[in-house]
């Protein structure tokens, strides 16, 4: 974890963070899964997060909706996290209860925590170039809004690091960037601009996180992912 990379805009009522290279892969079928069980548990205790009360957005390419949204209750804690299984597939989670954590990994796409501080409702989505061109982050706000009665002007929302446009441009929005894309949509569903916060962080161009697509051109290593995490606390009470 990097001190100045992590999320700052939702105050004490959330933990959030985002790991870096330095915390290793902390995706399953990547690496050797006992030492990404061990990267996740790390930058899970680092966080103030225990493994056994998350739970993973686990997503698949293997689909034509990228829109797949849906609450998490306390039986969902730990699934994913202790062991491959990718039975459980979303492109969101929503947590309305405190302390249980959504972990997300992520190499290039953005990963979005959206917080309802009034109603006290945490969605992490994944948003990456098939989510956008089929509206995700307008999408993901509209489901706080009719699943859960979350009023858009209240959400605070933070993008994570991803890809930038000089590496990967979108160009079914003429070339702009993923996280420029994200950003109309966001305004659009009824964001205030002053509630969004976004990383400045291209994977691309920054040594310090995992970028898929730069593997897939040799200039990577490895296909490892880095991951976002967030959870509310009990107002008023550590998290651990």
């Amino acid at each position: 974890m990097i001190a100045t990379d992590q999320p700052t805009i939702f105050g004490s009522g959330v933990i959030a963070a985002v790991s870096s290279k330095n915390d290793g892969n902390i995706k399953f079928g990547l690496d050797d899964d006992t030492e990404t069980l061990a990267n996740r548990q790390a930058f899970l205790e680092k966080a103030g997060i225990d493994i056994h009360h998350t739970s993973l957005v686990g997503i698949t390419y293997d689909t034509e909706d990228f829109a797949k949204y849906r609450i998490a209750t306390s039986h969902d804690k730990t699934i994913g996290m202790l062991a491959p299984n990718m039975q459980n597939h979303v492109d969101a989670l929503v947590v309305t209860q405190p302390n249980h954590a959504l972990f997300l990994p992520i190499a290039d796409c953005a990963g979005a925590i959206l917080y309802d501080p009034k109603k006290r409702i945490l969605m992490v989505s994944h948003l990456g170039r098939h989510s956008a061109e089929q509206h995700g982050a307008q999408r993901s706000v509209e489901y706080l809004q009719e699943e859960c009665g979350s009023l858009p002007a209240d959400l605070k929302v933070w993008l994570s690091p991803a890809v930038g446009k000089a590496t990967y441009p979108l160009h079914q929005f003429h070339g702009r960037s993923l996280h420029e894309v994200l950003k109309e949509q966001l305004l659009h569903a009824g964001i205030a601009e002053k509630n969004l916060a976004i990383s400045p962080i291209d994977t691309a161009t920054d040594p310090n996180y995992y970028s898929y697509s730069e593997y897939l051109k040799g200039n990577r290593a490895e296909p490892s992912r880095f991951a976002v995490v967030a959870m509310m606390t009990v107002q008023g009470e550590p998290a651990v």
